[in-house]
């Protein structure tokens, strides 16, 4: 007998039920919905602060199924506080209505799906999402958080936060020292800022000390400890958060309660008054941990993010991080929750924790869809899981604070979140924070979180406070961060008293600076850790001293990290001692090309798992771009799913037809790619791409072949780096900077002068091949022979452009009419043979030429790529020693024809009509190409003008078509 949509809806409803252990799923049940007690939604589940959803679904076609959820939007739920923000419209296979036993073939069965929004919202935007029971189940668990609910919450905490800073303010301006003392309780200076960071603080504190009273005897809520008509509330409001310091929650309270303790009374009883209503209005909402919120409010509060590069992973990105890393974890039985308790999970630059948080809620998904129940897990979670350390006392409470919100309810004796000792120590020594995890196992923290019978004390000028806390390595099974990116350096317009960026917070002196810096140093040798890569390079060092074999490596970096020179060390670490590796990057453009926020730099995740000793390198890795940033949790964890069905991705060698496309419903998101890890250079370029076509043409050519779109054969094309067809030329600072003993000094340019250099970017200069020289050189007085000596082996009449804008600047290579010095912006290239350097100026500003370019350079930036001096040498180049004397003769001719013709911007390329003549005089005058292959190579340069790393976002204008 067939089943019936009842039937499968009440066996769903079942098992769904198996899978979400926390929620409550009832089946085709009437008198749920308010005010149309005669509907029913197919399955509706809900559960404690969370939204209700509506499953609504029919046998295939469905053809009224999507209307049907729609129907549900808006509606009450008897007894439930929110409203049906989004429903489930869900298609079965016309198989299930066949099924013999559902229980059976229901967990197996391949559903389509989609969710609709209240706001009009449909995800995804095309098409249907296929999955299992199971994948509908994690979507379900997703889309339940109630939207409407979290962005009240989060407007009740900003403006009571600014309410409390308010008084601090005044507060401030008339009590100077307690305001310092205040401020130096959270490591920062007494500013407005700092004042808000103490009033989220306090009310988060609140919040917490509102959901844990009644469980504890001593713990009484909020209005009976600071409401109207106490006594005195801040004496009966540090009463009880010390009851609650000896039962735990110390990163939570301790430094809430040393900041009301320094606050006079009646300025304490005004502030906690105004924040108790903040914290009873945020708990009246009735949320549960909303995906980081918490986190997401004190982000924006944090000082000092200039100098430590804090920024903060958005929710999405941490939650396609967790989730592309916990996937590798596959040895792990995630229903047993004694396996999950032996796990151990670091981060060592925690921040606010979003990373932890998306890890515990991963972790947490996967055991309930096991049929485990959550709430059993946070107990071990929290003590035993999930390892956490910052530099920052604030981040460290709000990390604590958010995961321990993730179960409220459920009490822990200890955590396992440290504040980690950055600076000058009283002892006069000083700490660099988890950078001390380089040469050791163990970190002076400030908080004591692990050891109740140790706390003699709490934060700030109280030093038996202080403890070691164990870390110990190759013991992690998972070590996941977004670390700090800044450079160890004096940067250019860096202020007074910035000598190392990367150490000047928290007031550091100069020789404060200093000695952090030679520590590092120290303790950095032998490590992945380079100075100009920035101390992101050192902290992945840590993870991989405490991962154990097998262990799973998951990192938020900078797009450098995977083509930059400074980050080679890393690339050979990962390569040396890691398989299973992935790498995602973002083809946008903008903040919409970085998985943290307030960064304007492309980023990428790194994910690899550690292999034991003796086994051979990693040759190969899984490149992933994405084509815009995940927006929400909802579209992170589809894109992992996708990917993680998506099979063997296509390979760059496998010719210019594309990736693997990575889809969302009917919309594709992006491409995967199968990607060699020892590309010319060292660098992995297959990333941060739209078309990875492009890639597929340019990793052929660098190789010595001519592969084309829509080219059925290859041609043969004599290629090489540049460094074995020429020399390269000096760094700029070997010219003119002391530390290097440079003999000269620079000067406005002179038509008579001894030494002239093309040293900076004008774009009105840099129109045409043939470039006038900006600026000269003055030979140092005792230096003249130095100066004769560099001149004569330094000089040169072509110039590679080290930083190459594309959305601005035309020219790949200037060349000058007679030798120059190459400066900042123009390093040289030096031949034997002189007539190289006319080749090297066509062929470099051809489309093939500018494409090498773009594939070896750091596409970090919007629009813009970058080559050191040290990567020219490896810059992929047509191999000018193979080419006749006839075409050497021709290279001259195709020079003197376009040394005053105006070229376009790079982006332009496609549209350029002397950029599509220069291409044909070199490809069919030159190389001896037919106009097919012409054709071929004018398209490839339109797909190269649509790489959004190559456009910027910048607009074309309006009558730059297309030119063959």
């Amino acid at each position: 007998m067939p089943q019936t949509e009842p039937n499968v809806n009440y066996a769903l409803g079942t098992l769904l039920q198996r899978l979400m252990q926390g929620r409550s799923v009832r089946s085709e049940h009437t008198g749920l919905l308010v005010d149309r007690p005669g509907q029913h939604a197919d399955n509706l589940v809900t559960g404690p602060g969370v939204a209700p959803i509506a499953v609504e679904a029919e046998f295939m076609p469905a053809a009224t199924v999507l209307g049907d959820a729609a129907a549900r939007l808006g509606l009450r739920v008897s007894g439930e506080p929110h409203a049906i923000e989004a429903a489930v419209a869900l298609r079965y296979p016309a198989e299930l209505a066949d099924a013999v036993d559902l229980e059976s073939a229901l967990p197996n069965s391949r559903l389509s799906y989609a969710l609709l929004r209240q706001n009009g919202g449909r995800f995804p935007e095309a098409g249907w999402l296929e999955g299992s029971p199971s994948d509908l189940a994690a979507l379900v668990g997703l889309a339940s958080t109630p939207q409407q609910a979290v962005d009240r919450a989060a407007d009740t905490l900003q403006q009571g936060i600014q309410r409390g800073a308010a008084l601090l303010n005044t507060f401030a301006a008339q009590r100077a020292p307690m305001a310092q003392a205040v401020a130096g309780l959270l490591g920062m200076d007494d500013l407005e800022q700092t004042r808000r960071m103490a009033c989220a603080i306090i009310v988060n504190a609140m919040i917490f000390h509102e959901r844990i009273s009644g469980m504890y005897k001593s713990v009484k809520p909020l209005g009976l400890v600071c409401g109207e008509g106490a006594a005195d509330p801040k004496g009966a409001t540090l009463n009880v958060w010390r009851d609650i310091l000896r039962i735990n929650y110390w990163p939570i309270f301790a430094i809430a309660k040393d900041i009301v303790d320094q606050l006079p009374s009646r300025v304490a009883a005004a502030l906690l008054a105004e924040l108790r209503e903040t914290a009873q209005q945020f708990d009246s909402i009735g949320i549960n941990n909303a995906h980081d919120l918490t986190g997401r409010i004190f982000q924006r509060l944090i000082a000092d993010r200039k100098f430590l590069a804090t920024f903060y992973t958005r929710p999405a990105s941490a939650a396609l991080l967790a989730n592309l890393a916990v996937d590798q974890m596959d040895d792990v039985d995630w229903g047993d929750p004694d396996a999950i308790a032996k796990l151990r999970v670091g981060d060592f630059a925690c921040g606010t924790g979003a990373l932890l948080s998306a890890v515990y809620e991963q972790i947490a998904s996967r055991h309930e869809r096991k049929g485990g129940v959550v709430a059993n897990l946070h107990r071990p979670m929290m003590e035993d899981v999930l390892y956490g350390a910052d530099v920052l006392p604030s981040a460290v409470h709000i990390t604590s604070a958010t995961l321990s919100g993730i179960q409220p309810d459920v009490g822990f004796n200890l955590s396992r979140i440290y504040t980690a000792r950055l600076g000058r120590q009283k002892d006069g020594s000083t700490r660099i924070g988890s950078l001390e995890l380089l040469q050791s196992s163990s970190l002076l923290t400030l908080i004591n979180t692990s050891d109740p019978a140790l706390r003699t004390g709490s934060v700030g000028e109280e030093t038996t406070a202080e403890i070691n806390a164990e870390f110990p390595d190759e013991s992690y099974d998972l070590v996941i961060m977004n670390p700090p990116y800044r450079s160890n350096s004096k940067h250019y317009g860096a202020p007074d008293g910035v000598i190392h960026a990367a150490f000047a917070a928290f007031g550091a002196t100069v020789d404060d600076q200093s000695d952090m810096s030679n520590r590092l140093d120290k303790f950095a040798a032998n490590s992945a850790y380079h100075g100009h890569a920035g101390i992101g390079s050192a902290f992945a060092s840590i993870a991989h001293k405490k991962l154990v074999a097998g262990g799973v490596l998951a990192l938020v970096l900078p797009f450098t990290a995977i083509n930059g020179s400074s980050w080679e060390k890393f690339r050979e670490m990962i390569a040396n001692h890691y398989g299973d590796i992935t790498v995602v990057s973002i083809a946008a453009n903008g903040k919409s090309m970085c998985f943290s926020s307030d960064t304007g730099i492309a980023e990428c995740l790194v994910i690899a798992r550690k292999r034991g000793n003796g086994t051979p390198a990693a040759t190969r890795a899984r490149f992933i771009s994405l084509w815009t940033r995940p927006v929400d949790l909802l579209t992170a964890s589809e894109i992992a799913r996708a990917t993680r069905a998506n099979g063997p991705a296509r390979q760059l060698e496998d010719g210019p037809y594309g990736g693997s496309a990575i889809y969302s419903g009917a919309s594709a998101v992006g491409e995967a790619l199968d990607a060699p890890l020892n590309l010319q250079g060292g660098g992995w370029g297959a990333a941060r791409l739209m078309d990875a076509a492009v890639a597929q043409t340019a990793h052929a050519l660098s190789n010595g072949e001519l592969r084309l779109p829509a080219t059925p054969v290859g041609y043969p094309l004599p290629m090489a780096p540049l460094g074995e067809v020429g020399r390269r030329g000096l760094d700029s600072q070997m010219f003119i900077s002391a530390t290097h003993v440079g003999p000269f000094s620079k000067a406005d340019p002179s038509p008579t002068s001894t030494y002239p250099a093309l040293w900076n970017h004008n774009a009105e200069n840099e129109t045409r091949i043939v470039c006038s020289p900006d600026a000269q050189m003055l030979a140092r007085q005792g230096m003249e022979r130095r100066a004769d000596e560099i001149w004569a082996s330094a000089a040169s009449r072509v110039h590679f452009n080290r930083d190459f804008r594309f959305t601005s600047q035309a020219l790949g290579v200037a060349a000058t009419e007679s030798p120059s010095i190459g400066g900042r912006a123009w390093p040289s290239v030096h031949f034997d043979d002189q007539r190289f350097e006319r080749a090297l100026a066509v062929w470099s500003n051809s489309a093939l030429g500018l494409l090498c370019y773009w594939w070896h350079s750091s596409r970090q930036q919007d629009g813009r790529g970058i080559v050191t001096v040290h990567s020219l040498e490896t810059l992929p180049c047509l191999d000018f020693r193979a080419l006749t004397d006839e075409q050497l003769a021709a290279a001259e001719a195709i020079f003197n024809e376009f040394r005053d013709k105006y070229l376009q911007p790079a982006y332009l390329a496609d549209a350029d009509p002397n950029r599509a003549l220069l291409d044909r005089r070199v490809l069919c005058d030159l190389l001896g190409f037919d106009d097919n292959v012409y054709l071929a190579v004018r398209r490839l340069a339109a797909k190269w003008c649509a790489e959004p790393s190559v456009h910027g976002g910048k607009p074309r204008p309006p009558n730059a078509g297309f030119v063959a």
